[in-house]
């Protein structure tokens, strides 16, 4: 055995392989969990890459059967674990609770490092996607000029001949505002503080001096660039309950990292955001997400990855948005008042993000939706809407993702109207793109019932 020091980035990439379980700090290993897989099958038959790709072989020989065949022998990470959609339905359904999520996601970032050449084209794109909060910021400078480079006919070409980004796909226009600077030229935290507090004088009808209703708002890149409209909604909607709603300094949740392997990325963004976020639970504040794969990454494979200072805290403290208004407001009971303009809405086509059943949240959109007057959510089944993140976005897998979303268009298309409904921003592009509907998040609806 060498004797000569590690370097730093291999000092890291060591910690980051040595998983220890966020509560005790106990050190993890995954492999024991493999022997609580009784080959049932039950996550084979639930995952919708394997149902419709005959060649892919499963998340059971992902997870526990790679884990078996790394305790006999030194054996590589099979590469169809790329092919693995990072849904995390696997998750959901396994009667045993085997950790498979969390052996997919440490056996990509094994295959990335030992076996993929960080000079091929496809690390190259997979770096690209996974990161999107990196560039986007340059994107979102020039929004105009940007949009129409990316739409051109020539970009697209060049995108899937050169990279393998599907130019199948229409990318996702550049708001004229992002969140932050719509946040910022508000008024930021203090505006934030003055409007809660005359909502919850106006709810009282008296003066009040003081009060804890504090959330941190993580809204992730996508709704920071594309679709502010859904960040200023939920905004707006805590404020006129009586929530001080702050808006810290936040990277990417991480989970399109998980999903193309770049586990040293995932690993720095994490560090970043439960830093910031502890810093703001440790004086009161809850943590809040408008989309479910945020609030998925931050109470579940934070946890099950890392061991930062302050991960459990953040973990525990973590919502996403309808949710939180459900546990801490008579949401039902403000909703079944109140109605929004039936031009505007009327029947809502809702697909529930893989992500959101795993957190057990899938149904309280079609319930609180339901409540209002001029509005009607229909669940339009419980089929995976195919893209998972970047993975849709790749020229080799956009069949497939077509293939595993057309349950989901077919249940849209009987829904009345040409209106979605979804808390996923990834799957809402899906949707869009299967169906031609325009796709609205569920803070968007409760912002038209409840915001003056």
């Amino acid at each position: 055995m060498s004797n000569e020091p590690t370097s730093e980035k291999e000092t890291e990439r060591r910690e980051a392989s040595e998983l220890r379980d966020v509560f005790s700090g106990e050190p993890i290993d995954l492999r024991p969990g493999s022997d609580d897989c009784y080959k049932c099958s039950t996550c084979d038959t639930e995952c919708p890459v394997a149902e419709v790709d005959d060649e892919f072989p499963g998340p059971k020989f992902q997870g526990p059967e790679q884990w078996r065949l790394k305790r006999k022998d030194d054996r590589d990470i099979d590469g169809s674990v790329m092919t693995c959609s990072n849904c995390m339905r696997c998750d959901d359904v396994c009667p045993s609770n085997v950790p498979l999520s969390q052996m997919h996601n440490t056996a990509r970032g094994e295959y990335v490092d030992e076996q993929m050449s960080p000079f091929s084209l496809e690390y190259a794109r997979n770096r690209i996607l996974a990161n999107y909060g990196r560039l986007a910021p340059l994107g979102a400078r020039f929004p105009r000029l940007t949009n129409f480079v990316m739409g051109l006919s020539v970009t697209k070409l060049v995108n899937e001949k050169l990279l393998g980004i599907t130019g199948e796909r229409e990318f996702p226009a550049f708001a004229a505002q992002t969140f932050r600077d719509w946040w910022d030229e508000r008024g930021g935290n203090a505006a934030s503080r003055e409007r809660a507090r005359r909502a919850r004088e106006e709810r009282d009808g008296a003066k009040v001096e003081s009060d804890d209703k504090r959330v941190a708002y993580f809204h992730g890149d996508y709704s920071n660039f594309n679709t502010p409209e859904v960040a200023k909604a939920m905004v707006r909607v805590f404020e006129s309950f009586g929530y001080e709603v702050a808006v810290p300094e936040q990277r990417c949740s991480g989970t399109p990292m998980y999903a193309n392997g770049m586990l040293d990325d995932a690993r720095r963004a994490a560090k970043f955001n439960v830093e910031t976020l502890a810093a703001l639970v440790e004086r009161g504040y809850d943590v809040v997400c408008s989309c479910t794969s945020c609030s998925m990454a931050l109470r579940q494979e934070y946890p099950e990855l890392y061991s930062f200072d302050g991960t459990a805290k953040v973990a525990a403290n973590t919502f996403e948005a309808l949710e939180y208004l459900r546990i801490h407001e008579d949401l039902d009971g403000e909703l079944a008042d109140a109605s929004v303009p039936e031009s505007e809405f009327g029947e809502l086509a809702y697909h529930a993000p893989c992500h959101a059943r795993n957190q057990g949240i899938d149904g309280q959109a079609v319930e609180l939706v339901s409540e209002l007057d001029g509005a009607d959510a229909v669940d339009v089944g419980d089929s995976c809407s195919g893209i998972s993140g970047t993975y849709g976005w790749k020229a080799e897998k956009y069949d497939v993702s077509m293939q595993i979303g057309e349950d989901m268009f077919e249940h849209m298309r009987e829904v009345e109207g040409e209106t979605g409904m979804t808390e996923c921003p990834t799957c809402a592009m899906q949707m869009n793109h299967g169906t031609g509907y325009e796709i609205r998040h569920p803070l968007e609806v409760l912002e038209a019932a409840l915001v003056e």
